[in-house]
């Protein structure tokens, strides 16, 4: 192992102890007391089997047939839960094959942040999280299952789904993915359609006929923001089948995979000679595993979030200083749009995930010596599914990149250090995704112009107020003030004053896309505004610097002058679109730090 990697993951394992212990206790309790549905009366078994078929309610009475949960964010207004529509018939058909029932045990909301980005729903979008993981835990709380599958791909679904599941770690649990839509218009057109627009260089109908020719099928998006990054996570914590994140939907292969995860979730159940417990595939090995894959493909900087929450739902206590010493060792071997040019589809052409995998563990950069819902080691997931006259199989992946401009190996990286990076200094800690960066905009050092809404910062653009160098500070965005809204509306705005060789740079409380891009962005700042944190009291003309080189968020203001200052008021809270209903997760919302997370 590489000494940095073995350090961290030894470090968490330490401060893990108790929590990771207590956790493990709870799960242990758990499978100790039997299959659920043993231990349910005559009429509580009634119930859950009511509307089975006779055959599924003959073979479900016999107590050494496993009966498995289905959950799933199946909606069909989205394209990328469209296509798992299909996925319980064929996953019930796969677990007769092998002797056992399945039954859809409940749906979990999934909002697109695309439908949302610049909308007041977006308020909602950070906490749909948690509101996922209540959800699942409903769903399984029947308590009458022996595995499930998770059925969800996108930003805050996959999140939600794995702390629903963490809670249900006595049993074995797979993660069932739809994969990405096939590529559309190129990603280089579409930004420059986008940036056009923002200068009023074309028109609305010109942009939707761009945006549509981008986002044009069943799937997820091709680009690679968080619901990407999710799926690279899912393999590189063992918790999907080899191979499984970017097969498209509705083809012969991605069916062949989901029923294969049926029969695979039987086979590991606690009544198969490889029982596998999804509390035995997710570890401090296997989360670090995951902080890896991020770092190392230029992943969403939504997971310097999510995984925090995902990790202590399994006991683990996973800081930001983990992700940034890891990402000072772990080098950037890929660019995929808005990193690169190329899309998803384009990347695992070129070796995907069975390169990544074979790259970082041969590196010792990613723990091989962990258990996965395919067997012992990460090396399992080398390998990539295919269909051999008509049966799924799987062959060693790649072992050289078949495109050096999206895919490198180790020792000839695009970056010798990792897409992520934390700012430190007298504002607080913020997260920087570097991956899209260029070299020449990593440090930018201007005056401050302070704004308390996204909308501010559009208007002053287009009022042609914004045409200088400055670091855009946006307040009130955070978690306590308004939900931590993704700020993507942004990028256009700030692309096009970056393009006429202005130096420009957002500091925020609040979220960037996991698309976003070129650039430099201090994000998820904290303390928030809302708390008191000292970006409430920085003003327009304050001398900010963003240094993403040496890690530092610094300004020139004299530390007790800047204190001695009044907090700026926040605006005034927004209604509509529901989120009246969410002043509880506001009010108890923990730092982003610590997740943003409103269940523990």
């Amino acid at each position: 192992m590489h000494p940095v990697t073995l350090e961290v993951t030894e470090r968490i394992i330490a401060r893990s102890r108790e929590p990771r212990a207590d956790y493990l206790a709870r799960m242990d309790a758990a499978r100790a007391a039997g299959p659920g549905r043993a231990k349910l009366s005559c009429a509580n078994f009634a119930h859950a089997f009511a509307a089975a078929s006779d055959d599924d309610k003959a073979r479900v009475r016999n107590p050494a047939a496993p009966n498995i949960g289905i959950v799933s964010s199946y909606n069909d207004m989205l394209s990328a839960h469209q296509p798992l529509e299909r996925f319980p018939a064929i996953i019930k058909a796969a677990a007769r094959e092998v002797g056992a029932t399945a039954q859809f045990a409940g749906g979990t909301p999934a909002m697109c942040d695309g439908v949302t980005q610049g909308q007041g729903g977006m308020e909602l979008s950070l906490f749909s999280r948690d509101v996922i993981a209540m959800s699942a835990a409903v769903a399984l709380t029947h308590d009458a299952f022996d595995g499930a599958l998770m059925l969800g791909v996108c930003d805050k679904i996959v999140p939600g789904l794995f702390i629903g599941a963490a809670l249900f770690g006595h049993l074995p649990i797979i993660f069932t993915p739809a994969g990405p839509m096939t590529s559309g218009a190129s990603n280089a057109e579409k930004a420059r359609v986008r940036a056009l627009f923002a200068e009023g260089k074309a028109t609305r109908d010109e942009l939707l006929d761009s945006e549509m020719k981008s986002y044009h099928g069943p799937g997820t998006c091709t680009f690679y923001g968080t619901a990407n990054s999710n799926q690279m996570m899912m393999e590189m914590m063992g918790l999907h089948l080899p191979g499984a994140a970017f097969v498209h939907p509705n083809t012969p292969l991605r069916d062949a995979l989901t029923a294969a995860a049926a029969k695979r979730v039987v086979e590991i159940g606690v009544k198969g000679n490889a029982a596998t417990p999804f509390a035995a595939v997710v570890d401090e090995k296997s989360i670090v595993n995951g902080v890896v894959g991020l770092l190392a493909t230029g992943g969403s900087t939504n997971h310097t979030l999510h995984l925090v929450a995902m990790a202590r739902a399994a006991g683990v206590d996973l800081r930001w200083e983990d992700f940034d010493d890891l990402g000072r060792v772990t080098p950037l071997i890929a660019r995929v749009y808005p990193n690169g040019t190329e899309d998803v589809n384009a990347f695992h052409a070129a070796g995907g995930m069975a390169f990544v995998i074979r790259q970082l563990v041969d590196a010792g950069l990613a723990h091989d010596d962990v258990t996965t819902v395919a067997g012992q080691g990460l090396s399992l997931y080398r390998r990539e599914p295919y269909l051999k006259d008509g049966q799924l199989a799987w062959r060693e992946g790649a072992a050289a990149s078949l495109a050096p401009d999206i895919l490198r190996p180790v020792d000839a990286p695009f970056d010798a250090e990792g897409g992520i990076r934390i700012l430190d200094g007298p504002l607080g800690r913020a997260v920087i995704k570097v991956s899209a960066v260029k070299p020449e905009h990593l440090a930018v050092e201007a005056p401050a112009i302070c704004f308390s809404d996204q909308g501010e910062v559009i208007s002053a653009f287009q009022r042609g107020e914004l045409d200088r160098d400055f670091v855009a500070v946006l307040r009130f965005q955070g978690p306590r003030a308004n939900g931590m809204p993704e700020l993507h509306a942004l990028t256009p705005v700030l692309s096009v004053l970056q393009d006429r060789g202005r130096k420009v740079a957002l500091v925020t409380d609040g979220r960037m896309s996991g698309a976003s891009g070129k650039v430099p962005a201090a994000i998820h700042l904290t303390p928030e505004a809302a708390c008191g944190g000292p970006i409430a009291r920085l003003r327009d003309g304050d001398v900010v610097r963003l240094d993403a080189h040496g890690g530092m968020l610094t300004i020139r203001v004299d530390e007790r002058e800047l204190m001695a200052r009044e907090l700026a008021a926040p605006p005034p809270a927004r209604h509509g679109l529901g989120r009246e209903l969410f002043g509880w997760a506001r009010s108890t919302a923990s730092p982003a730090d610590q997740g943003a997370c409103t269940l523990f």
